[in-house]
């Protein structure tokens, strides 16, 4: 199973994608879990200590590896489009949790057609744990639509685009779901996050086609607190867990 949780900023797709890897976890199966946000958190939300995830550096970042592996450098502007790469998983894979955590990062550009030999490394790695890994692979996204622009999910088996009962987050939704079917990618599905009442549910439900919804995450100040004291959602809030346990269940079935 390979999923890429996207949307905007600060809707939660951080939250959601370390409790759904830690959730997978738990049943003994392989997960691997890949930090695709230039503001990258998602190890905190698995449950690294700082001091670990201090030491990892994006794969993006990496200009050594990135020459090594691409052949490109500040002499050489040819580079190869299909860099090995099937050793960078276990090689700078971090496990906590059950879960192996893989920070790509992401590549800096001023538009989405970027060929540069990041790119192409960050395409290839992620099409490579899409096709030629048998692990329950999780991509947390960066915030926007650029990822789609450059293609780098193309062969996801769905995405999961977490909103808030808002507009902004709903037309998210409605671009997503249209960049996805250019891709090829048939299953585009929905979380609700900080949905705080009864007003908030009809909202989501009256915008959202319910074939699409996987379900709702109600506002809760554990999730706060977690991230306060640097912990993991997933061991400091069970009403959270449980909400995602019943999201994971609806995925499942698909």
């Amino acid at each position: 199973m390979k999923i890429a949780v996207t949307g905007k900023g600060g809707v939660g797709k951080t939250t959601f994608a370390a409790t759904l890897a830690r959730l997978y976890a738990d049943e003994g199966r392989h997960v691997l879990a890949a930090d695709a946000d230039p503001d990258a958190n998602l190890g905190l939300a698995l449950g690294f200590n700082e001091e670990t995830l201090d030491s990892i550096i994006p794969i993006s970042k990496m200009r050594k590896l990135v020459e090594e592996r691409t052949g490109a450098n500040s002499q050489n502007q040819f580079y190869t489009l299909n860099p090995k790469v099937d050793d960078i998983p276990d090689k700078y894979g971090k496990v906590c949790n059950g879960v192996k955590l893989l920070v790509l990062g992401t590549v800096e550009t001023g538009g989405g057609g970027c060929v540069c030999p990041e790119h192409v490394m960050l395409k290839r790695i992620i099409n490579n744990l899409v096709i030629h890994r048998d692990d329950v692979v999780i991509l947390d996204m960066e915030a926007g639509l650029e990822h789609l622009g450059r293609g780098t999910t193309e062969s996801m088996d769905a995405f999961v685009v977490v909103i808030e009962p808002g507009a902004r987050s709903v037309q998210t939704y409605k671009n997503v779901k249209r960049l996805a079917r250019d891709l090829g990618v048939s299953q585009v599905m929905v979380v609700a996050n900080k949905v705080r009442n009864e007003e908030d549910e009809e909202f989501v439900r009256t915008r959202i086609p319910k074939e699409d919804l996987l379900g709702m995450i109600h506002y809760n100040t554990e999730v706060i607190d977690a991230d306060r004291q640097g912990k993991s959602p997933y061991d400091f809030s069970q009403t959270v867990t449980r909400e995602i346990i019943k999201i994971k269940e609806k995925i499942d079935q698909r």
